[in-house]
């Protein structure tokens, strides 16, 4: 039987799934803003505008996510929080603190990848 490219793609992702391998996460690009307002989150913590969080519309509560200024090439780890941003063409939003350890003053072009 001949087996296509694809096939064995998908071969090798159902045994990498049952052996428990853990496929990498994707990385996201786009605009980032930021935000220092707030008194809960939408996981019902209390906001800290200095922490080291962030708003993203699918990720699961507490997804550590490394975020890369693109411009300055500084990067740091964020917890997600909360829900957002709801302005088109963004993909997440920082805290005050997150931002201003990212160099960012406005909204800015980022990277996101997944930690696990």
């Amino acid at each position: 039987m001949k087996v296509g490219f694809g096939k064995f793609v998908l071969v090798l992702g159902t045994l990498a799934a049952t052996c428990g391998a853990v496929a990498p996460a994707a990385a996201q690009s786009g605009a980032a803003s930021w935000y220092g307002s707030g008194h809960r989150t939408a996981n019902g913590e209390r906001f800290n505008p200095n922490g080291m969080t962030a708003a993203h519309r699918t990720l699961p509560f507490g997804t550590r996510v490394r975020v890369e200024n693109r411009r300055t090439g500084r990067s740091v780890v964020v917890r997600i929080n909360d829900r957002g941003p709801f302005v088109h063409g963004r993909i997440i939003d920082l805290s005050r603190g997150s931002a201003r350890a990212l160099g960012m003053g406005g909204t800015s072009y980022v990277s996101l990848q997944v930690v696990r």
